[in-house]
């Protein structure tokens, strides 16, 4: 049976063109899947702003860095939200591949709400929290509980 194919989903990039702390843990999350052999592939999303990098650029140097084989790891730099990242992804897969989204717990449910609407088989790994902002956590918290309302309600492709 085939690996799952892991899908680390974007997010802001640094002015300085770094990984931001959030992005950098979805990265070592996706290191540490595939270091387990739980994915044999792995995706990175996210076009991010200008000046460049991509989210997907800094996220790929950060899986290559970390020892994942440069073979083992494709960039969908184009997306630009939760939607596009996993639906522009889902175009890169092979037949039937199962997947595992990399993003944070509280993004998990508004990301495996798009995959069961694009019919991926998807599960998902969160990084740890350990280094967080609780305060920022918090807000996203509440971010996320309402663009999680907002996809249940529209319809997809919008």
């Amino acid at each position: 049976m085939t690996l799952p194919v892991a899908i680390v989903l974007g997010a802001r990039v640094q002015p300085d063109g770094t990984a931001t702390p959030t992005l950098r843990r979805r990265a070592e999350t996706a290191v540490a899947l595939y270091r387990a052999g739980k994915v044999g592939r792995v995706i990175a999303t996210g076009a991010g702003s200008d000046p460049p990098p991509s989210e997907a650029a800094v996220v790929a140097a950060l899986l290559n860095n970390h020892g994942v084989p440069r073979d083992a790891i494709t960039l969908e730099d184009r997306s630009r939200n939760t939607m596009e990242n996993i639906a522009f992804a889902a175009a890169l897969l092979p037949p039937e591949a199962r997947v595992i989204l990399v993003t944070d717990a509280w993004h998990q449910p508004r990301a495996r709400l798009v995959a069961r609407r694009l019919g991926l088989a998807a599960t998902s790994a969160s990084p740890s929290l350990r280094g967080a902002n609780p305060w920022r956590t918090a807000k996203l918290i509440m971010r996320e509980i309402a663009a999680f309302a907002a996809y249940l309600l529209r319809p997809m492709g919008r």
